[in-house]
């Protein structure tokens, strides 16, 4: 390469890209090794002028947060080809366990409700972070949540977070008018109507994600058979995603706080983790879903391998054996008729579908 380079960690030469383990539509998610330590760590790479701006943003976003439930940047490289393009490794901090899509995945397609409780008030720790420090993720679902091996959760993928301090305000609301990415079945109505972005943004995502955790699929997917036809519902109709039929009054009740079609009504990351189901007072509807909640996730012995993919996932084979997984309210037993109904409803859970909007511009 020719040109100029600036790099913070690790130093140009001293690490080795191994297997691809992610992609997406900003590029591609490589695992990596620093030759001097061996320690490993991801390294998101792009060479796309889209996928320059959206790694940038988040390198941007990501070296001023130092939290528990944020996933943490080592540093970023910079260098110009031959060409004179502009390309970019973001350094990144391995999670093992992947993201809560593929965890999901692992556990027969859906969680119960204990651990949803338990991922859920750390995600609301994450977000009460990043409200502190003015950020509005942007894009939050469960292929953007990483879970490491002892069940602790991070928020990563902020190629479409804003810093709203940064951001034009629209004077009577204060949210901002400058346009916004995301993945539109998590994006909140006023935020597809593009009339502004606030923190109450992330909380309506959260819903969807709480949603998509317990059932296993997009929010939305049993109302609207196309993506056209599901944007339209969102943003201009005045109804909800459906709620999982199995949550306790608590669960039905925290989401009724977060999927509060006016941002204003909308409880705050503060308020949330003081609602009864987050606090554990949750009483489950059906005498016959015995979930426990373990004291940690390595007492069931959690993955065989890791898998970073955020865009494919895997499924149970034929000659899996079965088990019963007090994570989960659905089994390997039940993959026949999950196969069949994420057939009927490709049109929704396609990734090519529903890839993230990136913002286009600078912040």
């Amino acid at each position: 390469m020719a040109g100029s380079r600036h790099c913070s960690f690790p130093f140009p030469g001293e690490w080795v890209k191994g297997k691809v383990i992610g992609s997406g539509s900003f590029g591609t998610v490589h695992l990596a090794m620093n030759k001097v330590t061996g320690a490993l760590f991801v390294v998101k790479s792009t060479e796309s002028r889209a996928g320059l701006e959206s790694l940038e943003n988040e390198a941007t976003i990501l070296e001023g947060l130092t939290s528990p439930f944020v996933v943490k940047c080592m540093g970023k490289e910079l260098s110009n080809g031959s060409n004179g393009e502009r390309r970019i490794n973001i350094f990144m901090e391995y999670i093992a366990g992947g993201s809560l899509f593929d965890v999901a995945e692992k556990f027969g397609g859906a969680l119960g409700e204990e651990v949803i409780r338990l991922y859920t008030r750390e995600i609301l720790q994450g977000l009460k972070y990043l409200r502190e420090n003015g950020i509005v993720h942007c894009d939050l679902k469960c292929k953007n949540v990483l879970l490491g091996s002892s069940g602790d959760v991070k928020l990563t993928d902020f190629g479409c977070a804003k810093r709203l301090k940064y951001m034009k305000n629209d004077g009577e609301s204060g949210r901002s008018k400058q346009y916004v990415g995301g993945t539109p079945l998590w994006m909140a109505p006023e935020v597809l109507r593009n009339e502004g972005l606030d923190y109450a943004s992330d909380i309506w995502s959260l819903g969807c994600t709480v949603i998509e955790m317990a059932t296993g699929r997009p929010p939305w997917s049993d109302e609207v058979s196309n993506p056209a036809a599901a944007m339209l519902k969102i943003a201009c109709s005045n109804e909800m995603p459906r709620f999982p039929s199995n949550f306790s009054k608590e669960g039905l009740d925290f989401l009724s706080k977060c999927l509060d079609r006016h941002p204003k009504r909308r409880w705050t990351a503060e308020e949330l983790l003081e609602h009864p189901f987050i606090l554990g007072r949750s009483v489950r509807n059906s005498s016959t879903d015995d979930v426990c909640s373990p004291a940690s996730i390595l007492d069931i012995g959690m993955y065989d391998d890791y898998d970073y993919d955020s865009d494919e996932s895997e499924s149970c084979n034929e000659g899996e054996s079965l088990y019963t997984n007090p994570f989960s309210t659905r089994h390997c037993i039940q993959r026949k008729g999950i196969v069949r109904r994420q057939q009927a409803e490709s049109a929704l859970e396609s990734v090519e579908d529903w890839i993230t909007v990136r913002s286009g511009g600078q912040l």
